[in-house]
Order: C-alpha cells, then sequence, then structure tokens
C-alpha cells in the first residue's frame, strides 16, 4: 500500500508540474510573454477581464487539486488535507485580488511586486511550506 501513496503523490507532483508546462496552451494569460520577456518597456497587453480572471481561477482549481492529493497521500490525514486546502485557498483569496489590482493599475504599483504577485495566484508555492509543516508536526506527534 505504501508504494500506492508514493505513486499517488508522484501523480500529484506531475500534474503541478503538467499545469506549468502547458500554461499557455491551457490557461488564458496574456501576461505570460509579458513577464517572460522581463522588459519593462513592452507594451502593455490588451486582455479580457472574464477570461483572465476564469483562466486563473481554473488554474487555482487544478494546483489545490493536486497539492491537496499530496498532502492527503504524503500524511494519510484528512484533517491535513483539509487543512493545507484552506490555507492554500485563504492564500489565493488575499493575492488574486491584490494581483488583479496591479494588472488594473498597469503595474504601476510595481513591477518587481506584481511579478511577484504574480506568482503567488499562478503557482502553488504555498505547497512548499505546508509539506515541512505537516512533516514537522508528525514528527512531533510521534514523539508524543
Amino acid at each position: 500500500m505504501k508504494i500506492l501513496n508514493w505513486v499517488l503523490v508522484i501523480l500529484g507532483v506531475a500534474g503541478l508540474m503538467s499545469v506549468r508546462v502547458f500554461e499557455n496552451k491551457i490557461f488564458y494569460d496574456p501576461f505570460l510573454e509579458y513577464f517572460h520577456k522581463a522588459d519593462k518597456t513592452i507594451a502593455f497587453p490588451a486582455f479580457d477581464w472574464g477570461k483572465l480572471i476564469l483562466g486563473h481561477v481554473l488554474r487555482f482549481l487544478l494546483n489545490l487539486f493536486f497539492s491537496c492529493l499530496i498532502i492527503h497521500f504524503l500524511f494519510k490525514n484528512k484533517t491535513w488535507t483539509l487543512q493545507g486546502g484552506v490555507l492554500i485557498t485563504i492564500i489565493f483569496l488575499i493575492t488574486f485580488p491584490i494581483y488583479l489590482y496591479c494588472i488594473y493599475d498597469r503595474f504601476e504599483v510595481g513591477y518587481l511586486f506584481s511579478f511577484y504577485m504574480r506568482r503567488f495566484v499562478i503557482q502553488p508555492l504555498i505547497i512548499l511550506l505546508i509539506v515541512p509543516m505537516f512533516y514537522y508536526r508528525q514528527q512531533l506527534l510521534k514523539r508524543a
């Protein structure tokens, strides 16, 4: 049974990697190229607010699913999986409106600030904090 858990964790990691690899084919995001060039002098891209928001929400949901898959099969604890999902959702609910404001403001708030807000919206960075946190919690519970 332990092998199946690791296979599912690897599947979750592969899913997160797939979201990243195929991002320009799956999601509407005119800012991919804008930030990829890392040139503040290029023109601000034209975009559709509805498609942009829908694309980011879809991406978030896929990242959330694969992140919860990783958490669940690493720790085999439904409560922790739920807590991880809630934490990831809270971070998204905080950063997404900030990023949308950055877009509305045409990144006048700061190019790097906008770039990093975008990273928190489109990448599942919080999983890099959640997994070690739950691992540490698991080790504490084993000692008790």
